[in-house]
């Protein structure tokens, strides 16, 4: 199952989801309340397990509708996934990764662990 832990930063909160296995699979932006990063997980738990998947990778590729994870290359030439809210706000993002099917392998893992995921508080994640 997965795990939602708010940590605070000089900048404020931001939130990390982690997988089964402790994994960080995704990380939120960040907020300047609880309640408001409360609201980002609660986000997270409604869409991830119904968000479409949008891969600009391919060249051609649709459009999908919001709410999505939306696959692209970086600058250096990896690959990240987001997860955008039905409004097209960014609520949570991944690493970089190797390979769209190592994004898939996230996003999965997101889709998984996202709807039913925890909120465990008193634990700091560093990174």
């Amino acid at each position: 199952m997965g795990i939602f832990i708010i940590n605070t930063t000089e900048a404020g909160l931001h939130f990390v989801l982690l997988a089964g296995n402790g994994q960080i699979i995704g990380t939120s932006q960040v907020y300047s309340s609880k309640d408001a990063a409360l609201g980002g997980i609660e986000g997270v738990k409604k869409v991830a397990g119904i968000a479409a998947i949008e891969d600009t990778t391919v060249a051609g590729h649709g459009v999908a509708k919001n709410p999505k994870f939306v696959i692209a290359s970086t600058t250096n030439g990896k690959i990240h996934w987001n997860l955008q809210a039905p409004n097209g706000q960014v609520i949570l993002s991944s690493q970089q990764y190797l390979s769209v099917k190592n994004a898939l392998k996230g996003i999965a893992s997101v889709q998984k662990n996202g709807p039913i995921g925890t909120l465990e508080e008193g634990i700091v994640i560093h990174k």
